[in-house]
């Protein structure tokens, strides 16, 4: 077994912080380019499909967490379950989508800047986002989980405030208004809309599972993890199904349906171009986008660590920093890409889509695999391991796993159709690791590793 152990800081709260935190902006921008697909009722049904998947997945995962609370999180599952190559699989899979998930947020926080502020640079903004909080993460988990928490608190608050504020200025009218691509939700136009907005359904939950990364890190899993995930998926529905029926019944919603700053956008329409609400919301609505960012870059930094201490990623990625025992060259690693991908509008600005919306469904496609391979893992292991000490059990088994497998086929199978492009770029960076991967396999044959690192 491997002697690199990360220390055991976290409580419920704490965990609940990380898991809501590293979604929660989802519910500030990303989710809205689903309504240019679909519509505001067409993407409903989606959100509605996609929640199901959510929810039944939370569930079942949960029981993977608190069985195997290790910082691979999914890829340790996987590797217990399948062996080498089903630990590679959902070992990449969850890289793409923590890897790429980040720079979309620091896109974003870089609109919100540039809402307040013209003159400046939003991919500048987007830069300093990542130095500074690779830097909070740098410096010790306990301050950086302190921290996500105080976050995620004001981004709820500011959410909640959003809600109040535009409620007098909602109807039932302006959110049915071209509720359907092609305006006839009989329409396969419409239906094909319904599909092709999954992508950024999935935005509003997407990473929720990365605090499984952290679970190494949590004091007492059994009894913190299915705590901190079970509220988290709670607030998290509610949080998503409340901002987009109330942003999209203020107006015409269309004005920010392809925007990265939908909110600010639609409270304009309710409160004016300059109202205290408006500045408010922009500057307090950087939380939200602030603790996803920070959050994720916790997430991908743990999961480099642990490819990289099972023998998946070069060993450097596996060491600790001697003084704040954080995985500092993974921290480095990740945000290298992250900004990378910042300036890479030629490679994957295509399909007519902005650059954010197809980081966003890069990220998506990397979430998808992991959540299929994840739920295989479940029945694969209560199969080939039925005296595994498991102190969380899925409920409804095994109806809730097979449940979120099959709407997680659906929704790649969708993702794959409409977004035809992206899943070729998915595939040659697959093929790029699976290279890796071959020409490494004599060095993992020397590296003492166990999926269960937490007894």
């Amino acid at each position: 077994m491997s002697s690199v152990h990360l220390k055991q800081v976290l409580g419920p709260v704490q965990l609940w912080g990380i898991a809501v935190g590293l979604v929660i902006s989802g519910e500030y921008f990303g989710w809205s380019y689903g309504w240019a697909s679909a519509g505001t009722l067409g993407f409903l049904l989606a959100t509605l499909l996609v929640a199901a998947m959510y929810t039944t997945f939370i569930f079942s995962f949960t029981e993977l967490t608190t069985a195997i609370p290790n910082a691979g999180g999914p890829f340790a599952y996987a590797h217990r379950a399948f062996g080498e190559k089903g630990g590679f699989l959902a070992g990449f899979a969850t890289l793409v989508e923590f890897v790429f998930a980040p720079p979309a947020i620091a896109l974003a926080i870089g609109s919100y800047i540039n809402v307040q502020f013209p003159e400046v640079n939003f991919k500048a903004v987007a830069v300093g986002a990542y130095l500074l909080f690779t830097f909070l993460n740098w410096i010790g988990m306990r301050i950086a989980a302190m921290f996500e928490l105080v976050v995620t608190l004001l981004a709820i608050g500011e959410l909640l405030m959003f809600m109040g504020v535009v409620s007098p200025g909602w109807s039932m009218t302006n959110f049915v208004a071209h509720g359907w691509a092609g305006e006839d939700h009989f329409s396969s136009l419409a239906l094909a809309g319904i599909f092709a907005s999954i992508p950024f359904a999935i935005w509003f939950f997407l990473a929720i599972e990365g605090a499984a990364m952290a679970a190494e890190e949590a004091k007492e899993p059994s009894k913190t993890i299915p705590k901190a995930y079970i509220a988290g998926i709670l607030t998290l529905l509610f949080l998503a199904f409340g901002v987009m029926v109330m942003a999209g019944g203020v107006g015409d919603w269309r004005q920010f349906a392809s925007v990265n700053d939908p909110l600010p956008r639609a409270m304009k329409l309710v409160v004016g171009d300059n109202s205290g609400w408006l500045h408010l919301l922009v500057w307090i609505g950087l939380f939200g986008l602030v603790a996803s960012f920070h959050g994720i870059i916790m997430g991908y930094s743990r999961q480099i660590f642990a490819l990289s201490r099972a023998g998946y990623l070069p060993s450097v990625f596996a060491s600790l920093h001697p003084k704040f025992k954080t995985p500092s060259w993974a921290l480095l690693a990740g945000g290298v890409i992250g900004i990378l991908a910042i300036f890479s509008d030629s490679a994957i600005q295509f399909a007519g889509q902005t650059l954010t919306a197809n980081i966003v469904t890069l990220s998506v496609f990397g979430a998808i695999v992991m959540y299929m391979v994840s739920m295989a893992s479940l029945l694969k292991l209560r199969q080939s391991e039925p005296d595994l000490i498991r102190p969380y059990r899925a409920p409804f088994y095994p109806v809730f796993p097979i449940i979120a497998l099959v709407l997680g086929a659906v929704c790649l199978i969708a993702m794959v159709y409409f977004n035809f492009k992206l899943f070729v770029l998915f595939m040659i960076l697959m093929a790029i690791a699976y290279a890796y991967f071959w020409a490494t396999k004599a060095k993992r044959i020397n590296v003492a590793w166990d999926s269960r690192v937490v007894e």
